[in-house]
Order: C-alpha cells, then structure tokens, then sequence
C-alpha cells in the first residue's frame, strides 16, 4: 500500500471520481426497483392499450366494409361475388345450376330455399337484395297491369313474342324512338334471337325504365333454336364468332385447349383466366362439348 500523498494529483483525483461512481450506484441500487415483475407489469398495461386500439380499428374497418354493399341482383352475382358474401361453394352452386336453366328467384326467402344459406348470413346480405320487375319469374301477363281501367288492363294482358316484334312496333313504346327500335332488333339479330330477358338490357344506350316498359308488353314466349357449336373441334374464327367472346378471350380458351387437350364440360370455362362468369349461361347457350 502507498501513501495517498505518494501519488500525483491526477491520479488521486482518479481515485476521488471512481470512488464518487461507486457510492452514485450503491445509492441507485438501494432506492431503485429494478426487478422484472415492475417491468413485465407496465408492458403488460401498455400491451392492454395498444390490443384494445387493434379491436377498435379491426371494428372500425369491418363497418366500414359492410356499409359499402350496395344494392344487387342475386339472380346475377357471380363465384367471386359468392365468395364476397359469405356463401359456401355448394351453396353458389345450387343457384347458378337454377340458374342455368333460365329461371329466376323473385324473394330473399326463395333465395334461401334454393341456396340453404344459414340465417345469420341472410340476416346480413338480405337487406342489399333488389329484385327488379322483369326478373320476376311468377310475373304473369295478367299481373302486370297497374290500371284500374279494364280497357287498359286488357291491352296489358296482350302479351307478344320479345323475339318477334319488329322495330315499328317498338317504336310505340314510349322512349324508343326508331334509332333505338333498330339497335335493339340488330342486337337480337346478333344474338339470334333472346334467349333470357335480361339480354334485352344490354343493347346501347337503352335506358333501364325503357326497357322494364318494353317488357311489361312483350316477352320471350319461344327461345330461339340454336345450333350448338362443338367448343373442342371448332376453328378459331368459328368460336371467335360467338357472342360476348372478344379475341382474347377466344385465344385463351384455344390456348386451355392446347394444354388440357379439350373441354370434357363446359364448366371448364370458368378455370379460365378473366373468364366473364357473370355471362358463363348466355355463353354456353352456343357452345358444346361433345
């Protein structure tokens, strides 16, 4: 041991600072709680805080999701549409085999019979239903008179062929003027002829109240014959020629066919990339299989 003197005045001021850090720590130690359960207390508090923000903005965006359903057609969603309402795969299936028929749900109680969708899901996706008149398909010729006037009621009751008016008499109509009588009779040509009321809508330009009008008087009494075209030993241009397929979507179909060999059913169509399912049963009203 040496004399304190015996060292320089730095290092015994060395000595001072050490020995003031010392006393500083035994100081903090003695008055300070360092322990885990002090922490593990205040993480648990702001973890608390921090979830319960988590579930408010989780709620937040679910309201947020549901408020932006706006009012639909259930006759015409499509898988994806399906799948955004909550309906199980069996349950999409069962409608759209209905619907394939060219039959229409006219309820929210019909569209749970058909579909066996559960109540609570009902609950939730019945308030968007909106059935417009002419998908009606109960509507009979006698019910779709609004007059009170017999005389009026009768010429209601006439009901003719959608698929055989001419363009002179659409013209009748109120709102179709003979620009619109001539598009509309050049689309059913297209088509030959409708095989489902709602083609009628498609037409350019034909305002929604036009059309509802022009089917209060006429309708599809007889589908239109026609002649299926062999989806899997058809040319290129022949299945070009189709309605509602575009070129690119015809090369897609020629390009599932080149990989898969052919088509052993028209649902095939679907697995194809972009494939408009919302037209699937106009589509396949001109093509087959075998």
């Amino acid at each position: 041991m040496k004399s304190h003197f015996w060292y320089t005045k730095r290092q015994r001021n060395g000595i001072l600072f050490l020995t003031g850090i010392l006393v500083l720590m035994q100081f903090l130690l003695h008055f300070s709680d360092f322990t885990r359960g002090h922490f593990q207390q205040e993480d648990d508090k702001t973890f608390a805080i921090l979830q319960k923000r988590l579930d408010s903005m989780k709620k937040a965006e679910m309201d947020s999701t549901r408020s932006k359903i706006y009012p639909f057609n259930p006759n015409f969603i499509t898988d994806f549409k399906a799948y955004q309402l909550g309906l199980s795969i069996e349950e999409a299936d069962r409608l759209f085999r209905y619907r394939k028929q060219g039959k229409y749900i006219n309820s929210a109680d019909e569209f749970q019979e058909l579909t066996l969708a559960n109540d609570s899901l009902m609950k939730i996706i019945s308030p968007h239903f909106k059935f417009p008149e002419w998908t009606r398909k109960n509507w009979k010729p006698e019910t779709r008179a609004t007059s009170q006037n017999p005389a009026t009621d009768k010429s209601h009751t006439e009901i003719k062929d959608l698929n055989l008016v001419t363009a002179q008499e659409l013209t009748q109509i109120d709102g179709v003027d003979e620009r619109l009588a001539k598009r509309i009779v050049a689309y059913r040509t297209k088509l030959k002829g409708f095989f489902y009321e709602a083609q009628l809508f498609e037409v350019y330009y034909l305002k929604k109240e036009v059309g509802r009008r022009i089917l209060e008087k006429y309708e599809i009494l007889q589908r239109p014959r026609i002649d299926k075209t062999n989806i899997n030993t058809a040319s290129f241009k022949e299945i070009l020629k189709i309605p509602y397929l575009d070129y690119e979507l015809t090369r897609k179909i020629f390009e599932y066919k080149k990989e898969n060999l052919e088509f052993s059913d028209l649902e095939e169509l679907k697995k194809i990339d972009s494939f408009p399912l919302d037209k699937f049963d106009r589509i396949t009203v001109y093509l087959s299989a075998q």
